[in-house]
């Protein structure tokens, strides 16, 4: 796979062995993408239930509840604002934390990825027009050797200068052919060493690349989690207040209140004429 392209599994195209690393790496960028759109999806939810639970925070429903009942009740409208302030918070460090360092690691890695991708095209391109030279370059030799043979055979059968000039022109033409074969050779030799040490440092910054990639990815998706634990503390400590209050709510002294600002005086029988 890495000297030569073989073909897909499909038997369709075929692939180069860097291809195939690179398509692991592309699939990891798409991954990492996908997982920022996910990140964006919380966010939008986060926002969307912090303006909800503010709305309802302004409801003038039960108002007039009085005493100690109502100042539960007030404090409990008043956590769904405190809460509300939570997820808005939570929503905007999503961005800020995890969102966003994704996005920016992935642009990151998309400019190396594409730097080794080029890096690696140019020397499989340099390497095969040079293969390409050689097999030039040696199917030229075959020639130039069949041309000689061919006029050596001529000078067995009829010995004449010219036929002896055009053997020692021909002999001349396969030396150089020849010549040319191993400089080809040579040439696809130096193109091939430098392939091979281009591929083992490319390959190992592609593995330096995936596994920088994976540790930035887990390290932010703990800080998720972490930004959720935070988020789940902050919320129940916006209920806290209404639990204590709800414990102070006493019924019989809600109800003296109430009998003292409704009271209007003593009631008295009135006559009543039939």
């Amino acid at each position: 796979f890495f000297q030569a392209d073989k073909k897909d599994s499909q038997g369709n195209n075929t692939v180069s062995g860097f291809e195939i690393l690179l398509q692991k790496q592309l699939k990891g960028k798409q991954m990492q993408k996908e997982m920022a759109e996910f990140v964006r999806e919380r966010i939008k939810i986060e926002e969307e239930y912090a303006k909800n639970l503010s709305k309802l925070s302004q409801n003038s429903l039960a108002a007039q509840e009085e005493g100690t009942l109502g100042e539960a009740w007030a404090q409990l409208k008043k956590s769904l604002a405190d809460e509300a302030e939570v997820h808005l918070k939570f929503s905007s460090k999503l961005q800020s934390e995890v969102e966003k360092p994704l996005l920016n690691f992935r642009e990151n890695f998309k400019k190396d990825m594409k730097k080794c991708d080029h890096h690696i095209a140019d020397l499989r391109k340099h390497l095969a027009s040079r293969y390409t030279a050689v097999e030039k370059a040696r199917k030229a030799l075959t020639e130039r050797q069949k041309d000689l043979e061919m006029k050596t055979q001529q000078l067995e059968v009829k010995l004449s200068n010219k036929t002896e000039e055009e053997i020692k022109k021909a002999r001349r033409k396969s030396t150089q052919a020849g010549d040319d074969l191993m400089r080809c050779v040579d040439l696809y030799n130096q193109a091939q060493s430098k392939w091979f040490e281009e591929m083992v440092t490319t390959t190992l910054e592609l593995e330096r690349l995936e596994v920088e990639r994976v540790e930035m990815i887990r390290q932010h998706l703990c800080q998720y989690t972490q930004l959720r634990h935070e988020t789940d503390m902050f919320n129940q400590s916006t209920v806290e207040l209404v639990d204590q209050l709800l414990r102070k709510v006493d019924p019989a002294k809600d109800r003296e209140l109430w009998v003292k600002e409704h009271k209007t005086g003593d009631i008295r029988p009135v006559d009543m004429e039939i």
